[in-house]
């Protein structure tokens, strides 16, 4: 269990959800080692932070050693490509990101008598056979499918992770992360979200993958920071699903996007992707009961808060 104050190590601290979770991390009063190579994470996203005292932002690639930054508390590991375009695009370094990547970073947590927490993912369920989700359930994974490379690095990442804490006794939480979404995504970034904002903002079509009626649990990230903060501050070793049990279509969040930013663009339908999940939700009692932990914001007002923040980005490039 790591107490406020100490050093925290978050890797892809320079990603979306990194660079709000590093804030955090400060606004509690630890020091922060924020680590990225910046493969798809950007240092403008942890620009303001770099004048805060207790802050450092160091380049660094997790599949070589880790470099000295001194005594850890608390090691964070989310460096991975987490959209579907990253990790196509990077497939090889996806999975050596969840292999050697989280060897690397078990081994630094082990050194310092750290504790570790893992960011997995709601895609080690797969295609689910059950639902909602639950963290006994195995899941239902391609293992060559196009996916496969973030799904089994995930998937292998919790299995070393869990390897470390029977055999070592290392102090361990995995967290399994539903779709999360919020300012900082990028808009090239390839995930339904942003995909549909920045499509509603432009004024062209939304193009919803498939039939739009599959089903997906969207978390905003505050939600989701609080949550890996609540695993990160106990003694639980996970796997804690972190995500919304609200289940939605993905019709009907374009459709949301669409009212929300005033757009007259139209909503049309593309190809689905191969092994895209037909249902997405996470049953959270575990987080609930262990963590004390559930999302508190709103669809509406987290979409609402993430289309202002595009439309600033947009008149900014503009």
């Amino acid at each position: 269990m790591a107490a406020e104050g100490g050093h925290a190590v978050v890797t892809g601290g320079a990603g979306f959800l990194g660079s709000h979770l590093c804030e955090c991390l400060l606004r509690k009063g630890y020091r922060v080692s924020c680590l990225d190579s910046f493969a798809t994470g950007t240092p403008r996203n942890v620009a303001r932070l770099e004048s805060r005292p207790g802050f450092r932002l160091v380049q660094h690639d997790v599949t070589d050693p880790f470099p000295d930054v001194g005594r850890a508390a608390l090691v964070l590991h989310l460096a991975s490509a987490a959209s579907p375009k990253d990790y196509a695009r990077l497939p090889i370094e996806t999975l050596r990101a969840g292999a050697i990547g989280t060897a690397n970073a078990l081994e630094f947590a082990g050194r310092h008598g750290a504790r570790f927490v893992l960011t997995s993912t709601s895609e080690v369920y797969g295609d689910p056979l059950e639902h909602p989700q639950r963290e006994t359930y195995w899941g239902n994974v391609n293992p060559i499918g196009p996916r496969s490379v973030y799904d089994e690095a995930k998937r292998y990442a919790e299995a070393l992770t869990m390897a470390h804490h029977r055999q070592y006794g290392a102090d361990v939480g995995i967290a399994r992360i539903f779709n999360t979404y919020g300012p900082r995504m990028r808009a090239d970034d390839g995930r339904m979200i942003p995909n549909f904002i920045t499509q509603a903002l432009a004024g062209e079509p939304l193009t919803v993958a498939g039939t739009g009626r599959q089903t997906r649990s969207v978390c905003y990230v505050d939600d989701t920071v609080a949550g890996l903060l609540a695993l990160a501050e106990s003694t639980v070793p996970g796997p804690v699903n972190i995500g919304n049990p609200h289940e939605l279509s993905v019709r009907h969040i374009a459709d949301e996007i669409r009212a929300l930013s005033g757009s007259r663009s139209p909503v049309t339908s593309i190809p689905g992707a191969v092994d895209d999940p037909r249902r997405r939700c996470p049953d959270i009692s575990v987080a609930l009961s262990l963590l004390g932990w559930q999302p508190e914001v709103t669809l509406r007002e987290g979409l609402r808060r993430t289309i202002d923040w595009f439309a600033a980005e947009r008149g900014a490039a503009a």
